[in-house]
């Protein structure tokens, strides 16, 4: 297909086999999802070769769950994609306080580059318990 030419194809993340026992793909916008969840989850440093590649959302683990920590979040999620994920324009990015669950809910809507059509994704982010 046109548009999994245009997004790439290759080994889904995570990894897992297909039903007929090989590798499990993935192409088109479930690729650039994968790609998005890629770059959120990596901190900077972490990659060897390229220690600027991620955002540097996880160094807000032990960070209080208020206003604040949301908005270094939604500056990093936003620092980060801008970077790194060439395939999509940012349109918003939201990123709500889950008191209960001890949790930022960032979500995420964007634009393909290609196609123009709208996409949004939640991206959810634990931050550790404090004492």
């Amino acid at each position: 297909m046109v548009v999994d030419s245009i997004y790439g194809q290759g080994i889904r993340h995570p990894l897992g086999l297909s039903g007929s026992g090989g590798i499990a793909e993935s192409a088109g916008v479930q690729k650039i999802e994968e790609s998005i969840r890629i770059i959120l989850g990596t901190q900077y440093g972490e990659r060897m070769m390229r220690p600027r590649f991620g955002c540097n959302l996880r160094s807000l683990v032990f960070a209080p769950n208020d206003v604040a920590t949301a908005n270094l979040a939604r500056y990093y999620v936003e620092e980060g994609l801008r970077t790194w994920e060439p395939r999509i324009e940012l349109v918003d990015i939201n990123v709500a306080n889950d008191l209960g669950a001890n949790r930022l809910v960032v979500e995420i809507t964007y634009r393909l580059r290609s196609t123009q059509s709208i996409q949004s994704m939640i991206y959810p982010f634990y931050l550790e318990p404090s004492a």
